[in-house]
């Protein structure tokens, strides 16, 4: 590598691969090292963090509190949009990492850095994450990434051994190699043992959501109130976004919501395993569809939903700050100025389901629907819908028995050979 960093900002999680990287920065290149480490709602993982980023390595260290942000522009945006990746995936990583991208540009051009550094594989999506945020908000930074050729390391093995040899403390072990990543929206478990798509997680891995044959044997109704797509109250109480979530967190995770185990296709062509803890989170897609059915148009609806598969693979790929990216986000705004009202979900066991919804400028008509009598719905009138629409399928059906012939036709199968002679 001819560059030499001569000031680095690290995007500093405390966990293995970032705790090793301030150490090996300055022993590889002698250069000014600033822990960034962004708060996207990690909780007691913060702990201690300064003091252990001093103690290996860090010039400086640095927290940037971005929980609001997060919550309000991001993970709320995916609930409004009902983006789910491969059916079952919430995105919970997905969406913090441009955050984190683009704070890390911030921290760089308030510390005069000449680069930032990731602690991100070359084999996973957070190094596109990162990197696409990073370019889009500031085009001529400088990116570090150990592990696509920098450092020999290998595996984590190796840096468990880097990191006993320097006296780093890590959290990881050889008995628990998995690797975690958490936020407000979730936790991720990838790696070590779940590397085996047969293994069954152990139970003791799990931090947010208790098991479900140990939840309550009641169910739990909770109650949550939108205004224009974004959730504003809980049974009631209003509630900032981030007081909203962490509230739901612990609500559904005592019902032992919102676990899922996947394998999934990362954008750089490989299949991974991976196991997510998304508990508020699940409450809130439920919740919101429940006011969408109410207050979207049909034909509105259909449209957002024809664009998620799209939306949701720029949000899981990385493109938030494209061209694109920016386009699908006001659009989505846009349609949810309507989606007002409240849903009721019901928690048992790790199930989490609506059982009712409500909303002053709904779309719905009782008077319209109802199977009894009524004054508003002309029903002979259907008649002549469904024939105008069968009119296409009754003239496929009469092409294909030969039956639209007309006098005077050309056969074409007969020119057709002709010229084929």
């Amino acid at each position: 590598m001819s560059y030499v960093p001569k000031k680095v900002v690290v995007a500093y999680s405390g966990g293995l691969d970032t705790s090793i990287m301030l150490t090996w920065f300055k022993e590889q290149y002698g250069c000014e090292v600033i822990a960034l480490t962004a708060d996207v709602g990690q909780a007691d993982e913060l702990d201690g963090l300064e003091e252990k980023a001093l103690a290996t390595g860090a010039d400086k260290f640095e927290i940037a509190d971005l929980k609001e942000p997060f919550v309000r522009d991001f993970v709320y945006m995916a609930v409004k949009t009902h983006a789910v990746y491969e059916g079952v995936y919430l995105l919970g990583t997905s969406l913090a990492r441009p955050l984190i991208g683009k704070a890390l540009v911030d921290a760089a051009e308030r510390h005069g850095a000449d680069a930032i550094a990731h602690g991100a594989t070359g084999k996973g999506n957070d190094q596109v994450r990162f990197e696409l945020a990073a370019y889009a908000c500031q085009p001529e930074i400088r990116i570090l990434a150990p592990w696509r050729g920098l450092w020999d390391f290998r595996s984590r093995e190796d840096l468990m051994a880097y990191a006993a040899k320097h006296g780093i403390p890590v959290g990881s072990t050889a008995a628990k190699p998995y690797s975690m990543d958490r936020n407000l929206m979730h936790i991720s478990y990838e790696g070590g043992i779940l590397e085996d798509p047969w293994n069954a997680p152990p139970e003791d891995m799990f931090l947010l959501t208790q098991s479900p044959s140990a939840a309550p044997d009641v169910h739990r109704d909770v109650v949550i109130d939108f205004v224009a797509g974004n959730p504003v109250a809980v049974d009631g109480k209003a509630m900032g976004p981030v007081e909203l979530l962490t509230h739901l967190n612990e609500i559904a995770g005592e019902n032992g919501v919102g676990r899922v185990d996947l394998v999934e296709n990362r954008y750089v062509g490989i299949k991974s395993r991976g196991v997510y803890e998304t508990p508020g989170g699940t409450i809130l897609h439920e919740a919101h569809r429940g006011v969408e059915s109410l207050t979207m148009d049909r034909e509105v609806l259909r449209i957002r939903d024809s664009l998620l598969p799209r939306f949701t693979e720029i949000i899981y790929n990385g493109y938030w700050y494209s061209p694109e990216g920016e386009a699908m986000v006001a659009l989505m705004n846009e349609l949810q100025k309507d989606v007002t009202g409240s849903a009721r979900v019901r928690l048992f066991k790790g199930r989490c389901w609506l059982t009712g919804r409500r909303a002053q400028n709904s779309l719905y008509s009782e008077e319209h629907a109802t199977f009894g009598p009524d004054e508003v719905y002309e029903q002979r009138d259907a008649e002549g819908f469904i024939k105008l629409n069968a009119l296409r399928l009754k003239l496929h059906t009469y092409r294909k028995q030969g039956r639209l012939a007309q006098p005077g036709q050309l056969d074409v199968g007969s020119l057709r050979d002709g010229y084929i002679e």
